[in-house]
């Protein structure tokens, strides 16, 4: 598995799996039980996906060292704030049945995040936590957190696909050495990605699928991605993508796929935020 190297000094794989949207706690163990024993050592999980303990569960049952696995979770944004925060972190780390944590995010750039990155700034200090970071932080948002924090993030997850590749976003992050993460790196399935021609054609180079081209763009362009499935073949058919390299002409044709915009969640959107807003889960 590779890996990258974050800004302070931690390995991470680049190859991860997501469990978002996995609600169902017996379907979520054991995808994560398949992914983990095809090879995938990062899984990313979140407050809100209300399926930690199935992680948890899953990681505890495959056998694998707690140190050999790359554990990311999130706060979500009513747990914004140092003290909220502080409880969400400990129930996190029940959930998962862990003293500490891989990689720690705020989940929305709402709130009291302010107060959050403070609460993650002691536990990364205290050795809670390995690495911290932030996700859907547009430039200025992450810039004036930067400007106003002791710790920089180590990562940003965002919306990061061929529709969506965030040129600008990434040129602030590679300036501070700030590691991206791809969540939704196939676009949900939205607009035909997986019949993309574009794509297709590239596939057809390497007797590969569109979805194996994506990652392994994202392998060459130093992005961590975290494609879910629930279907045995398809966590396989995304973890085989060490066998062929994408060529230059390749990478120029993906890169004039971008629409330059996100295709699935609007941060500035006063709707989106109400939305997400009254999102409420069971930890």
């Amino acid at each position: 598995m590779k890996v990258l190297t974050l800004n302070n000094h931690v390995d991470v794989p680049q190859l991860g799996f997501g469990v978002f949207q996995i609600t169902d706690e017996e379907e979520c163990k054991r995808s994560v039980l398949t992914a983990l024993r095809t090879g995938y050592r990062l899984i990313d999980t979140a407050a809100c996906y209300g399926n930690e303990r199935a992680v948890g569960e899953a990681v505890k049952e495959s056998g694998i060292a707690r140190e050999n696995v790359f554990l990311t979770s999130k706060v979500w944004i009513q747990d914004a704030g140092y003290e909220k925060t502080m409880r969400s972190f400990e129930k996190t780390l029940e959930n998962l049945q862990t003293d500490y944590l891989d990689l720690y995010l705020i989940h929305m750039p709402y709130g009291d995040y302010y107060g959050s990155w403070r609460a993650m700034e002691e536990l990364y200090k205290k050795g809670k936590i390995r690495a911290i970071g932030v996700c859907n932080f547009e430039a200025d948002r992450l810039v004036d957190l930067i400007l106003n924090s002791q710790v920089v993030p180590a990562v940003d997850q965002v919306e990061l696909h061929p529709f969506c590749q965030q040129k600008k976003l990434r040129e602030v992050m590679y300036h501070y050495d700030i590691t991206p993460m791809a969540w939704a790196p196939f676009a949900e399935g939205r607009d035909g990605i997986f019949t993309n021609e574009t794509l297709e054609a590239i596939g057809q180079q390497y007797r590969k699928k569109p979805s194996q081209v994506i990652l392994r763009w994202l392998r060459q362009s130093n992005i961590i991605a975290i494609p879910k499935s629930v279907h045995a073949e398809r966590i396989e058919e995304n973890f085989d993508i060490d066998l062929f390299r994408l060529e230059d002409e390749d990478l120029i044709r993906i890169s004039q796929m971008d629409r330059g915009e996100s295709q699935i969640l609007d941060i500035r959107s006063l709707l989106e935020v109400y939305r997400l807003f009254h999102i409420r889960f069971d930890q």
